[in-house]
């Protein structure tokens, strides 16, 4: 059933979040206030087509850490769309589907300074700017510099309307929480204490250590 509406505004979260981790969160709640954003869905990746050496914790798992993570957000949905589609889980397919279901809406695609960095790589990346309007996150350590250029590139060829957030910068990388939880180290106020639990109930991320 579609959602129609003129002047709504969804936040649209990707990510294989492996696991899912403080720094989304306040990324999502930064971009949802300073874009006046109704919602923000969260879109766990399927299959992601950037990660086809790695091995990635089962989906089914990261969609329940992402539910739990945002449970108590009003304004947070999370979205199985990529997860149930078969074949790699690209941005622009995504896009396509969640336009088709919420007709009228402005699409805020809010993504990392990394993969913005990487967005020739995509699949169709000017159709992925055409589709949304597109916020770049930093994080601490990234070339700003290197990011502005990129930025200013897109903006001048493409028309892409792209917007850099100045959100509370955190240093989390769902990486590193993966070594940390291998090694039996606390995750506490690096991820919500939900999601702590439940790594630890279902012992994962035990032999990631040695390859990620």
């Amino acid at each position: 059933m579609s959602h129609e509406r003129r002047d709504r505004r969804l936040g649209i979260m990707g990510g294989t979040f492996d696991p899912v981790h403080l720094g989304h969160l306040v990324a999502a709640e930064a971009a949802r206030e300073e874009y006046a954003l109704e919602r923000v869905l969260f879109v766990p990746t399927g299959s992601p087509p950037h990660k086809p050496d790695q091995t990635v914790t089962e989906a089914e798992h990261r969609l329940a850490m992402v539910l739990l993570a945002t449970a108590g957000h009003p304004h947070f949905l999370v979205s199985r769309v990529e997860i149930d589609r078969p074949g790699p889980s690209y941005t622009v397919d995504t896009l396509r589907q969640l336009t088709a279901t919420y007709l009228g809406w402005e699409l805020y695609f809010i993504t990392g300074a990394d993969a913005v960095l990487e967005l020739d790589t995509w699949k169709e990346p000017g159709e992925i700017l055409r589709l949304c309007r597109l916020v770049v996150v930093g994080r601490p350590g990234y070339d700003q510099h290197r990011l502005r250029e990129m930025v200013d590139r897109l903006r001048r060829d493409t028309g892409a309307c792209i917007n850099v957030l100045a959100s509370p910068a955190l240093a989390i990388s769902s990486r590193e929480l993966r070594r940390r939880a291998a090694q039996g180290r606390s995750l506490r106020y690096l991820v919500p204490r939900e999601v702590e639990d439940y790594i630890l109930k279902h012992c994962l991320y035990q032999r990631v250590a040695a390859t990620s």
